[in-house]
């Protein structure tokens, strides 16, 4: 109410089941701002993944196996119980699931690779492993009406460092051409709606920004080269290690300055700040206020499909 934030990530760990999870997002959703007397719809998004990852379990939860498990089934498979596991979500009030995972875990990386490998996160050590099974993950989500991420781009399948728990995360192989890209590149023509930028360094694209702080990585590689029209979101920018040297206000400025849409942060008490930054900046910068505004009508128009928003 304070901040007029537009949309709730459940996070932790909670085995209280569907219905009162869904009790739990009505409350939320009560709360959202009104416009024009429309009430403009709170994205409510979870992790969701499976394995090690999954926010959500109890009374009308599946427990949701690994992505290395998911990523050993044919791709039929994984499409229909990615479908049944959204409409758990949906049942839940979940619009957005933080998911799928498309790094690419080179096989001999494996569990050295901290973020993912160590988790069995992802889907194989291969992107024509990789590539149809998010595709399934996320279109059996689409199916039963609920948005996916793909995650986490591009890739944070060739680093050793976990950015949640690490700084100065470096990825010195991934360049644009990679093969590691393939997932993402598959994903977003398959018209994935969002995607969530990681908070490594990548030395062969940007060597001096953390991706989700890069006008190359958000504005060339994924923008333009890659034709994605929907809404970039952040890794968290709330707690994770990596963007600790940056202050709240910095970590806002820095992504949407570089092409990001939504601030993801686990950390509700760094929002003031961020808000606020974000207004001061806005008045005082006419293309940076252009950029805004952009975001803005691109997180509306993934409300809007998501029937959270009816327009007149």
């Amino acid at each position: 109410r304070d901040h007029h934030v537009g949309s709730i990530m459940l996070t932790g760990r909670s085995s209280a089941g569907t219905t009162v999870t869904r009790r739990l997002v009505e409350g939320f959703r009560g709360q959202a701002d009104r416009v024009a007397g429309k009430r403009v719809g709170l994205v409510v998004a979870t992790d969701q993944e499976g394995g090690r990852v999954q926010v959500l379990s109890g009374p009308g939860f599946s427990a949701i196996p690994s992505g290395l498990t998911q990523g050993s089934w044919p791709v039929t498979t994984l499409r229909t119980r990615a479908a049944g596991w959204a409409k758990q979500l949906k049942a839940a009030g979940v619009d957005l699931d933080l998911a799928p995972v498309a790094d690419v875990v080179p096989a001999g990386l494996g569990t050295r690779n901290a973020p993912i490998g160590s988790f069995d996160r992802e889907y194989g050590h291969t992107a024509d492993t990789v590539t149809p099974h998010s595709n399934a993950f996320a279109a059996g989500f689409a199916q039963s009406g609920v948005m996916t991420t793909l995650k986490h781009f591009p890739g944070l399948g060739q680093v050793i460092g976990n950015t949640d728990v690490s700084a100065n995360v470096v990825d010195s192989v991934t360049t644009a051409g990679s093969s590691g890209l393939t997932p993402f590149r598959a994903g977003i023509r398959a018209g994935s709606p969002f995607v969530m930028v990681s908070l490594a360094t990548y030395t062969k694209i940007d060597s001096k920004h953390l991706a989700a702080f890069s006008p190359t990585v958000i504005g060339q590689l994924l923008r333009r080269d890659m034709g994605f029209k929907g809404v970039v979101i952040s890794d968290d920018l709330g707690n994770a290690v990596a963007v600790r040297s940056f202050t709240p206000a910095q970590r806002a400025l820095n992504f949407l300055s570089a092409g990001g849409d939504m601030i993801l942060t686990v950390r509700p008490s760094t929002v003031p700040a961020m808000a606020q930054a974000i207004q001061t900046r806005m008045q005082q910068d006419a293309s940076f206020r252009a950029k805004v505004d952009d975001s803005v009508h691109r997180i509306l128009a993934a409300k809007h499909d998501a029937g959270l928003l009816v327009c007149r």
